[in-house]
C-alpha cells in the first residue's frame, strides 16, 4: 500500500509548545500534507472529501498531548495520530451510512455526495490507511500502541451495534448501566486510548498509562453528560444547536434514561404519551417533566462526578504538574461550555 509513511517537517524529539491549540496546528500541518494514490480517481477523492470537512482533531491532538506530557514529541506520536483521526473518520463514514444521515457539519454525507458503495469502500480504506501509520512507526513500544489502538477500534465497533441494538429496545429494557457501558464504548475508549498511546510512546510508565486512559475515559463520559444536558438546557447562542433535538427524535439520552426511573406512575404516563406523539408542545412539556423529575440537577450533578473522577487520575500522575497543565486547561474547556 503506498501510504505516506511518515509526516513531513516534523523531525524526531522536536521542541513543540503543548497547549492544544498549538498541538492543532502542528497536527495540521503534516497531516494536510498526506498523499494517497491518484487512481482509482472516485475512491481517493471521496476520502479527500471526507478528511477535508473539517472536524476539532480532538483524538488525534490528544495522542501528541499524551506524548508531551512525558517527554520530547516523537515522530511516531504523528503517526498514532494520523492512525486515530483515519480510523474516526472510518467511523463516521459507516456510521451515516447506517443512519442514512444526509449532511455531515454542514456538508452532504460521502454516500450522498457520491454514492453508498463508494463510501463503503472510501471507509474501509480510511481503515486500512490507520493500520498502515501504525505499521511505520519505528520505536520498541509499536506493537504496545497498535494494541491498544485495535481494543479501543474494536470497542467502538462493539458500542456503535450496542446503540444500534438499544434504539430498537422500549425504553423500560435498558438500564443505565447498560447505557454508560455503550456511551463508554462508542465515544470515550478512543478518547481514552489516544492519550494513552501518546503516553506510551513518550515513555510513561504503566500505572501513568493507565491514568492516562482514566482520564481520557471519564472525560469522555462527561461530555456526553453535558451534551445531552445541552440538547435541553443549554444556551442556544453558545451552544451552537437548537434546543430540544434529541427529544424531538425520542433519543435515548441520559436524561430520558433517569427521567423515566425517576417518574412517578402519573409522570411516566406522561412521558409515554409524549414519546408517541409529534405536537408542537412536546419539547416544553418533556423539559418540565425532566424538571419535575429533577433530572436537569441530577445531570449536572453525574457530569461533576466523572470530571473530578477525571481529574483525580490526572493529579495522580507521576508527572510534574506543569506539564499537566494543557489538559487540565482542555478538560476545563470541553466541560464547561453552552451554559
Amino acid at each position: 500500500m503506498d501510504a505516506h509513511p511518515s509526516p513531513q517537517n516534523t523531525a524526531a524529539g522536536a521542541q513543540y509548545p503543548t497547549s492544544f491549540k498549538d498541538l492543532l496546528a502542528a497536527f495540521e500541518q503534516q497531516f494536510s500534507d498526506r498523499l494517497f494514490p491518484e487512481t482509482p480517481a472516485t475512491l481517493y477523492d471521496a476520502i479527500d472529501y471526507t478528511l477535508s470537512n473539517g472536524g476539532k482533531r480532538i483524538r488525534p491532538v490528544l495522542c501528541l498531548m499524551g506524548n508531551a506530557l512525558i517527554g520530547p514529541l516523537q515522530l511516531d506520536s504523528f503517526l498514532a495520530a494520523n492512525a486515530v483521526e483515519l480510523y474516526h473518520n472510518f467511523t463516521l463514514v459507516h456510521d451515516d451510512i447506517m443512519d442514512r444521515a444526509p449532511l455531515r457539519r454542514g456538508k452532504p454525507t460521502i454516500h450522498v455526495r457520491y454514492n453508498t458503495n463508494t463510501a463503503i469502500l472510501a471507509g474501509d480504506t480510511l481503515l486500512l490507511y490507520a493500520f498502515e501509520y501504525l505499521n511505520c512507526m519505528q520505536g520498541r513500544y509499536k506493537q504496545k500502541v497498535t494494541a491498544v489502538f485495535t481494543e479501543a477500534a474494536l470497542g467502538v465497533c462493539e458500542g456503535q451495534q450496542m446503540d444500534l441494538d438499544l434504539e430498537n429496545m422500549p425504553l423500560e429494557a435498558v438500564s443505565y448501566p447498560d447505557y454508560l457501558k455503550m456511551i463508554t464504548l462508542k465515544t470515550s475508549v478512543l478518547v481514552a486510548a489516544s492519550l494513552q498511546m501518546g503516553g506510551i510512546i513518550g515513555g510513561a510508565c504503566s500505572e501513568d498509562q493507565e491514568h492516562l486512559y482514566a482520564f481520557g475515559k471519564h472525560v469522555g463520559i462527561a461530555f456526553q453528560v453535558q451534551d445531552d444536558y445541552l440538547d435541553c438546557f443549554g444556551d442556544p447562542g453558545k451552544f451552537g444547536k437548537q434546543l430540544g433535538g434529541d427529544i424531538i427524535t425520542n433519543k435515548k439520552t441520559f436524561l430520558l434514561l433517569k427521567a423515566y426511573e425517576f417518574a412517578s406512575p402519573v409522570q411516566r404516563a406522561c412521558l409515554n404519551e409524549l414519546l408517541s406523539s409529534n405536537s408542537p408542545d412536546k419539547v416544553p412539556r418533556m423539559l418540565q417533566l425532566y424538571q419535575d423529575c429533577k433530572v436537569d440537577e441530577w445531570a449536572l450533578r453525574e457530569k461533576e462526578r466523572f470530571t473530578q473522577t477525571a481529574l483525580q487520575h490526572l493529579e495522580d500522575m507521576t508527572v510534574v504538574t506543569a506539564n499537566k497543565q494543557p489538559l487540565f486547561e482542555l478538560a476545563d474547556l470541553l466541560l464547561n461550555r453552552g451554559y
